[in-house]
């Protein structure tokens, strides 16, 4: 049984969507306030968030924006705000859907369900993406086995370097920063600073270049960063 979070300040309204989503075989727990929505994610499992706009405590707008760097789960936002720029924003804020109220339960339940089981097919396919990894040339990556070869000669990775590599070919020819990568790769609350992405990607162009066959998809943009070049 999927469970679902409800962020809503009107108790009534509230009710109703558990109601309608309990009728409808979910379960569903209600939080009034946007202040300790992000903490209750991370205790409970949940497999969607049904997401009011004006909140107290924290905006549905800055949940949804944070809710989404952490979880891949469907997010539907539900707000009296109809104006054409607050759908534009709470969508790309990474939200699945955005519906004005007033609207109606049933059809709350039956977007609940379609995002639910497009998430999950979604996520089949990429279960079985990694499976099959990433073939660019003569580079092939396994990410759940975390090995790498190149022209099927096994080349051994730290974890990071392998993080590195994973992230940088699956975000193909985007630049990023040396912030921006510490970051992704060793978190804010890392022991370190950027020195220790330039000693890395030095490691990993070694390994990738050394061989028969080399390969040099990792470009230095100078002044901006590194990307990982593809065609």
């Amino acid at each position: 049984m999927e469970k679902i979070l409800i962020v809503e300040d009107d108790r009534l309204i509230a009710e109703l969507e558990r109601d309608y989503l309990e009728a409808a075989g979910f379960e569903a727990q209600i939080m009034t306030e946007g202040s300790g929505v992000l903490e209750e994610l991370r205790k409970e499992e949940y497999g969607a968030l049904i997401l009011d706009v004006m909140l107290p405590g924290k905006s549905g707008f800055d949940i949804c924006r944070e809710a989404r760097k952490e979880w891949n789960i469907p997010i539907l936002m539900v707000t009296a705000k109809k104006e054409d720029i607050d759908k534009i924003r709470g969508l790309g804020l990474g939200a699945d859907d955005y519906m004005i109220k007033p609207f109606s339960p049933a059809e709350l339940v039956a977007r609940v369900k379609s995002h639910i089981q497009i998430h999950s097919m979604l996520l089949e396919q990429k279960r079985k993406e990694a499976d099959k990894g990433m073939e660019i040339g003569p580079l092939k990556i396994l990410p759940r086995e975390r090995r790498v070869f190149v022209a099927d000669e096994e080349k051994f990775l730290s974890n990071k370097e392998f993080d590195l590599l994973l992230f940088l070919a699956e975000n193909p020819n985007i630049v990023f920063s040396k912030d921006t990568l510490f970051e992704r790769i060793w978190g804010l609350d890392a022991v370190g600073n950027t020195a220790t992405v330039t000693v890395h990607i030095n490691r990993l162009r070694e390994k990738l270049e050394s061989g028969p066959v080399p390969v040099s998809y990792i470009q230095t943009v100078w002044g901006a960063g590194y990307r990982f070049k593809v065609g």
